[in-house]
């Protein structure tokens, strides 16, 4: 008896482990989309050109971009802390381009604002967003009394007055005589 107690304990430890695993690479992963989009949503290009950057510039900006090319490469810097990377990659590119062309940099992309700033409350946007498409899509789902769908009541209702027998037949109701699956003829 006490081994199946030991067991089931261990069941409940390894799934808890595994779900907080789980969701930490969920998280994980949207940070680096945020790093992959701070990459891909600048033309690098147009702004060495726009800055005059040199030559030794844009090959360290170029070198910067390229430095983590897949997820197992970003997270294995990053996977204790994903938060740092926008503190790392921001300061980096301030010390390649230097102050001077950062600033403009900065002004161009990021409005003037920090760019670590702007992804934290780009990320915090993210969240209130998600918590209102939920609440949208929550209260569009039809409202459950007592085991009873509501909608299929209001239906059932409808039908009930036309007076023709069709209410016998409303699915998703089992009121009434008639088919249990909904639709079609009772045998």
């Amino acid at each position: 008896m006490t081994q199946q107690i030991k067991i089931l304990k261990m069941k409940k430890i390894i799934t808890i482990f595994s779900l907080g695993l789980f969701t930490l690479g969920y998280s994980q992963s949207d940070y680096y989309n945020d790093y992959r989009r701070s990459i891909t949503d600048v033309n690098w290009q147009t702004v060495a050109a726009n800055l005059l950057l040199s030559p030794q510039q844009k090959a360290d900006l170029f070198a910067l971009n390229n430095q983590y090319s897949d997820y197992n490469s970003w997270n294995r810097a990053y996977g204790s802390n994903p938060d740092q990377w926008r503190v790392d990659r921001y300061r980096s590119i301030e010390r390649i381009m230097g102050p001077a062309k950062y600033e403009k940099f900065k002004n161009k992309y990021y409005k003037g604002q920090n760019p670590v700033a702007v992804y934290n409350r780009n990320k915090n946007n993210y969240k209130s967003t998600q918590v209102k498409k939920y609440n949208t899509i929550k209260s569009r789902k039809p409202v459950i009394n007592n085991g009873v769908n509501t909608k299929s009541m209001k239906e059932y209702e409808r039908r009930k007055k036309l007076n023709d027998g069709s209410h016998l037949y409303v699915k998703g109701n089992s009121q009434g005589k008639g088919n249990s699956q909904g639709k079609g003829k009772s045998k």
